[in-house]
């Protein structure tokens, strides 16, 4: 069965090059798994897409089954390492608080969160959580597992220099997310591409939303 929303840009950007036949192949199976899921997937499928034989995906990455775990691995690190890289920008002393975080809200919504990596990830779990559950663990402690932790403490840097007043910045930080992902969240349902006007208008609307429930009192 297909599964359209999941699939990724045909341009092949979202993958390292193809420099050697593994990556070929993980390029290749990551596509074949986001057009037909893990159960319309096959061998011979992601073989023809790589431009390699059946038998040299067996000798480099095992069966199907290890081929997705692996697939899987190497996106959520490339998942996570994105999401950092837009950490570093993140305001910890602003000038204007709420222009700064809306700048940043939209980076971090662009490029780690709407990212095709992300996207992938988050279906992936959704439809395959079931048959592996180690999937969910691994996305957990890749995902929100270290991104909660570290916007919380960029949260809890922006609350000590006194531009915000938090009692909990883990807290903080999971409503934050959850403030910029909320619209996000239906468009990746319904399989709709977010226009790049739109994705502005969310960081502008969560960030609002969450500096009146924890800018500080005057």
């Amino acid at each position: 069965m297909k599964n359209s929303s999941a699939e990724l840009p045909r341009d092949y950007d979202t993958w390292p090059p193809a420099q050697n036949k593994r990556q070929a192949i993980l390029n290749a199976a990551a596509d074949v798994f986001a057009q037909e899921g893990f159960g319309g997937a096959s061998i011979d499928a992601i073989a023809a897409r790589a431009g390699v034989s059946r038998q040299t995906i067996y000798n480099q990455l095992g069966d199907k089954d290890n081929l997705f775990k692996v697939v899987v691995a190497e996106i959520t690190d490339r998942s996570s390492a994105g999401f950092f890289r837009v950490l570093d920008t993140f305001p910890v002393a602003p000038q204007d608080i709420e222009t700064e975080l809306t700048q940043f809200s939209a980076q971090l919504l662009r490029k780690a969160i709407c990212d095709p990596n992300g996207r992938w990830l988050r279906k992936v779990v959704e439809t395959e959580g079931a048959r592996f559950p180690e999937l969910f663990e691994t996305w957990k402690e890749y995902g929100p597992g270290k991104k909660y932790p570290a916007i919380a403490a960029r949260l809890a840097q922006l609350a000590h220099g006194g531009y915000l007043d938090l009692d909990d910045p883990a807290l903080a930080a999971r409503q934050y997310m959850a403030l910029l992902a909320t619209d996000l969240r239906y468009d990746q349902q319904i399989g709709r591409q977010t226009p790049e006007s739109e994705i502005d208008q969310m960081a502008a609307n969560a960030t609002r939303t969450f500096l009146r429930a924890f800018s500080p009192k005057r």
